[in-house]
């Protein structure tokens, strides 16, 4: 795909007559911001000159240290398809700047060049391919969300008998005017439950997509009178919202550095390396692809969603996935992430892992062929399967043990990001619940 220049936007801009212009950003949990110009101020904007105050944004600078520059990068400019024609609506993911010039460390999009950077100096791009699930409901007669849907479709089931499908349509549709290609889309496993695939791409270039496909999906599913959700849990007994990441590693002369057809399963050395990379640090990575206290009632067992760290190339229990395609296609399926993860944190710190492993030379286990949920406690422990984090504070506890993720994020992200989830974690454990007051008000 070809790059787009400052010059490439400008004429953008001319034609299709956009008139207001987003620069957008992430805050450190992945939630989307944006500063609007017009584009008589888009000049400015290229070059770098927009501030904004960084003290208003969760995880960024304090009040004395609160001036940031947004630097859109030209390659991300779309316009919204959604909005007028006539006056149309762009915008252009930013990256942010110190006064001084420099990058600023607490940019999720920063941490991801960063172990992009690294990888470059290995000799590797990282390719990633998203899956991301979410639920379509009702809201009420105020505009309200509500978790009910009249959805009562199953996987790949044809004709939902609700206004999911239209509205999945009509998403399709819509990121497909903003560049996507999508590969699949269909409904999932629960009641209201839907997904949307999108061709794999560079790693930094998804982690800008996935951002944009949250914000398309809900502005469509608003539009159709639904309320779209990647809340992880949203509905105790059904099944939860994933975000599996297909990643591989290209190296410099074009060639998939884990395919190698004269190696067992056809998969390489670095590939098994990246794998026990993976396994090695996937607990402290579970706190960044799984940020919320809601993501760890999804990883139970019973709902599909891994629980145990194991990998296969036959079936879909363990943690990391062997999908069967080789040569170019080649790569390993990580299905524990969630979609409320902040992607540039999650990407970086999947490859942070992967490439400590190739570093290292780490071995994974040898695959787990069966299926995983079905063994018992003592025959799991006898082939060394451990467990995924069983709740929030568990995952931040092992990512304040682990070097190298920390490293992946930057002292400045790890250390807000440890203390605004650790007082999420604290505000959730000393609630009273509607369960607790069912179980225990009229019993003691």
């Amino acid at each position: 795909m070809a790059k787009l220049t400052n010059d490439d936007v400008r004429q953008l801009c001319k034609d299709l007559h956009v008139k207001f212009i987003r620069l957008q950003f992430t805050d450190i949990f992945g939630v989307l911001k944006n500063v609007a110009i017009t584009v008589e101020q888009l000049d400015k904007a290229l070059e770098g000159e927009m501030m904004f105050d960084g003290s208003s944004i969760e995880g960024f600078v304090r009040i004395e240290e609160s001036d940031m520059y947004l630097r859109p990068d030209p390659n991300t400019f779309v316009v919204f398809p959604w909005k007028p024609r006539e006056g149309a609506v762009a915008r252009l993911i930013c990256d942010i700047y110190n006064p001084d010039g420099t990058p600023f460390i607490g940019d999720p999009r920063y941490a991801l060049r960063r172990a992009i950077a690294e990888a470059a100096e290995m000799g590797y791009t990282m390719n990633v391919g998203p899956e991301a699930e979410f639920f379509l409901f009702h809201v009420d007669a105020d505009g309200r969300p509500t978790t009910k849907t009249h959805d009562r479709a199953g996987y790949f089931d044809m004709t939902p008998i609700d206004l999911g499908e239209d509205a999945r349509r009509d998403m399709v549709l819509t990121l497909e005017q903003m560049g996507f290609e999508i590969e699949a889309s269909h409904h999932e496993v629960a009641p209201g439950q839907h997904e949307i695939d999108f061709k794999y791409s560079d790693a930094l270039d998804v982690a800008d997509k996935i951002v944009t496909f949250k914000l398309a999906v809900r502005t469509i599913a608003q539009r159709h009178g639904l309320h779209a959700t990647f809340m992880p849990k949203p509905v105790f007994g059904m099944a939860g919202s994933g975000m599996h990441l297909n990643q591989s590693l290209i190296t410099m002369d074009g060639q998939n550095a884990f395919y190698d057809p004269n190696a067992p399963i056809g998969m390489s050395e670095v590939s098994m390396q990246y794998i026990a990379g993976l396994m090695n640090h996937i607990q402290a990575i579970s706190a960044i692809t799984n940020p919320t206290v809601n993501s760890y009632k999804r990883l139970v067992s019973g709902y599909e969603a891994p629980v145990y760290v194991a990998w296969s190339s036959r079936n879909r229990s363990p943690l990391i996935r062997i999908p069967a395609k080789r040569g170019m296609s080649t790569r390993i399926e990580l299905r524990s992430p969630d979609p409320s993860c902040n992607p540039y944190l999650a990407l970086a710190v999947c490859l942070k892992a992967g490439l400590d492993g190739i570093k290292k030379k780490m071995v994974p286990p040898p695959p787990c062929d069966r299926n995983i949920y079905e063994m018992t406690l003592a025959e799991r422990q006898a082939l060394g399967i451990g467990n995924l984090p069983e709740n929030l504070a568990e995952a931040l506890k092992a990512l304040a043990a682990d070097e190298v993720i920390k490293e992946a994020l930057g002292p400045h992200i790890f250390e807000r990001y440890m203390e605004a989830k650790t007082i999420e974690w604290d505000r959730y454990r000393m609630q009273v619940s509607p369960w607790e007051l069912e179980e225990y008000l009229t019993k003691f």
